[in-house]
């Protein structure tokens, strides 16, 4: 699927304004511009702004590495933030840690222009299997 297709599905994140720009099953890319209405206090980039891109941009990813017919729930995600986001653009990077028969794992790390870490998103998603007769 072409990676704007996939983030077509998506309502929420395109309302928000994140663009996929490589979607395989090994990595998922995406990107979210700084905007003042993404800001918090110190006009830093929002964490729930920065949470939309990880989680989306990590969602593709387990929905890429799901069994044929499967469709996918987050179980958990866990974020450490560690620099805050003043300007730019912040690109998502999400690998697969594991896609097995009734989970997916994917990490999921934001970088700012200069490449700088400033958050690692660990997210694990239930696969949801076709009930016969549905």
């Amino acid at each position: 699927m072409d990676p704007a297709d996939l983030v077509a599905t998506m309502p929420f994140a395109v309302h928000t304004g994140v663009r996929l720009t490589k979607a395989a099953p090994e990595e998922v890319v995406g990107h979210l511009e700084w905007e003042q209405h993404r800001t918090t206090a110190g006009n830093g980039m929002h964490g729930g702004a920065l949470m939309t891109l990880a989680d989306s941009v990590g969602a593709v990813c387990a929905f890429l590495n799901l069994p044929a017919g499967a469709s996918t729930s987050t179980t958990s995600s866990s974020t450490v933030f560690t620099r805050g986001v003043r300007k730019g653009t912040v690109t998502a990077t999400a690998r697969p840690l594991h896609a097995g028969r009734t989970t997916v794992a994917v990490v999921t790390e934001l970088r700012d222009d200069e490449d700088r870490l400033v958050a690692q998103v660990t997210q694990s998603q239930a696969v949801l299997h076709p009930q016969p007769g549905s």
